[in-house]
């Protein structure tokens, strides 16, 4: 596979960090409450609660920009085979069927590693809040993308 983008530098890479995304709403619809407890067998819940799934669904629902748009933000495409990294989700409280949700974050961490038989990489880091109506934060995502960065 030949890389489709240049590699960045290091100064590049770093500069990425503390750059907020766009941001966005996120809805949560009782039908696709309903179609994903049906899909994952979850019992279908009458108590007005979502799903914990559903905080990293409004999560990257509600980035403001693509993955498409991530990865050239981060000086990559999708043809450079980047890999999801880590993720971890802090629910605060439960999501609520029918409100709409406000998703703010920033990119938290950009580092260049050197693997031995994996070559250059870099792993970008960010972290999504989900914010309630009322102001809370509902949840915390915190995700991270590998780029392979052949030369």
């Amino acid at each position: 596979m030949t890389s489709t983008t240049e590699t960045p530098t290091v100064e590049q890479l770093e500069s990425l960090v503390g750059r907020q995304f766009p941001g966005g709403t996120y809805a949560v619809d009782p039908w696709r409450v309903w179609l994903t407890n049906d899909v994952i067998g979850a019992p279908q819940r009458t108590d007005g609660i979502a799903h914990p799934m559903f905080c990293y669904y409004a999560a990257m629902a509600g980035l403001g920009i693509s993955i498409d748009e991530m990865f050239t933000l981060c000086y990559a495409s999708a043809d450079d085979g980047p890999m999801f990294g880590e993720c971890d989700i802090q629910q605060l409280r439960p999501l609520e069927i029918g409100a709409t949700y406000t998703v703010r974050g920033e990119i938290t961490g950009a580092v260049r590693k050197q693997g031995e038989r994996t070559g250059t990489f870099d792993i970008v880091a960010f972290q999504l809040e989900v914010v309630a109506p009322d102001g809370e934060v509902s949840s915390v995502v915190s995700n991270s993308f590998i780029f392979p960065r052949r030369s």
